[in-house]
């Protein structure tokens, strides 16, 4: 079971992670973080992309509401800056949910359609659990792009983020 304050650690970190992410693609050379590459999404931008539709459609489903996406990505995606504003806008959302969230909450069962159209059960502190591992996943994509550039990646592993981040949650 994922406790308040593990849920607390888990968006924080997801947020802090994201902003890693998002300030070393913002700082690669002009076109880089746009240019098609090997890879499922063939850009660093889109692959940022999916994390926040997956954010968004995880989101409708805590919410017990319809999220409005008919696949797990969209064809295109936004600028860099504007994708940015809407991440953030969605990890202080889950940050936001996961401050008002008891033990009892964590463990409730919410059923949920995926994108597919199978039905699935889980707890909000699994679904949770997902989304970061999820997103981790993910940036992991972006992390390796960076070496086609070639550049370095940020560090976004959970030991750096308990280290550098002040643990108040």
């Amino acid at each position: 079971m994922i406790t308040t304050r593990t849920a607390r650690m888990l968006t924080r970190y997801n947020a802090w992670a994201d902003r890693m992410i998002f300030d070393a693609v913002a700082a690669l050379p002009e076109g880089e973080a746009g240019r098609e590459r090997k890879s499922l999404f063939k850009n660093m931008i889109h692959t940022l992309n999916h994390n926040c539709v997956i954010d968004l459609i995880w989101q409708g489903h805590l919410e017990g509401r319809e999220h409005g996406f008919s696949a797990r990505n969209t064809p295109g995606h936004p600028p860099l800056d504007e994708l940015w504003r809407q991440q953030q806008a969605i990890d202080d959302w889950y940050i936001a949910w996961s401050d008002t969230l008891s033990d009892a909450a964590l463990d409730e069962k919410v059923s949920f359609t995926l994108i597919g159209g199978n039905p699935g059960v889980m707890t909000r502190g699994e679904i949770l659990l997902h989304i970061v591992n999820h997103t981790t996943y993910h940036r992991g994509f972006v992390a390796d792009l960076f070496y086609q550039v070639p550049a370095r990646p940020p560090t976004t592993d959970l030991p750096v983020f308990l280290r550098e981040v002040p643990q108040d949650w």
